[in-house]
């Protein structure tokens, strides 16, 4: 477990999760926003990308009162990426989280799952600043990273391929309170 905020537990993810993330990555309601319809995943794509044990991101799932409802990643920024986005802090994070279980939408999960991992983050990784680059048109993640706390910082144009599209995504940090 990585860690635990009342009811959610945020854990990393084992090859045992392989059906629950097939479920959600085939389903175009979570796939809308998240990698896109025309990309629904297979056995073997959902073993490359998201059962994998590789240094540079953190992958887990999400449980909700022992029911697995969502993943996050989490990963460093490497210098390169920091001066991309002009970044000049010492540690920032970088993080991706979809709730698949469509009946968790909009009712708060989202909230705490972003606001825990932020404090994971600051806390535990010692983050100066946790980033996240979300799809302009994704209105209900914009609302829901507004509330956690992040802030608009510069818009990204045809920042991420998605559904044969170039879309643009606007960059959002939340930093360390001085």
């Amino acid at each position: 477990m990585l860690f635990e905020n009342g009811d959610l537990l945020v854990r990393k993810v084992v090859k045992e999760d392989h059906d629950v993330l097939s479920k959600w990555l085939s389903d175009p309601r979570v796939l809308e926003y998240y990698e896109g319809r025309d990309q629904p995943f297979n056995r073997s794509k959902i073993e490359n990308e998201f059962i994998s044990f590789g240094d540079e991101k953190t992958q887990c799932l999400v449980v909700y009162r022992g029911m697995k409802i969502g993943y996050i990643q989490f990963y460093e920024l490497d210098k390169k990426m920091k001066g991309q986005y002009g970044y000049v802090d010492r540690v920032v994070y970088g993080m991706d989280q979809f709730i698949g279980e469509v009946m968790y939408w909009n009712k708060g999960m989202g909230f705490l799952l972003v606001t825990s991992m932020v404090d994971y983050l600051l806390e535990n990784k010692c983050a100066d600043r946790v980033v996240m680059d979300p799809q302009v048109r994704n209105e209900r993640a914009l609302r829901c990273y507004e509330k956690c706390g992040f802030r608009k910082v510069k818009l990204l144009p045809s920042h991420e391929l998605h559904e044969g599209e170039y879309q643009d995504c606007w960059l959002m940090d939340i930093q360390r309170s001085q």
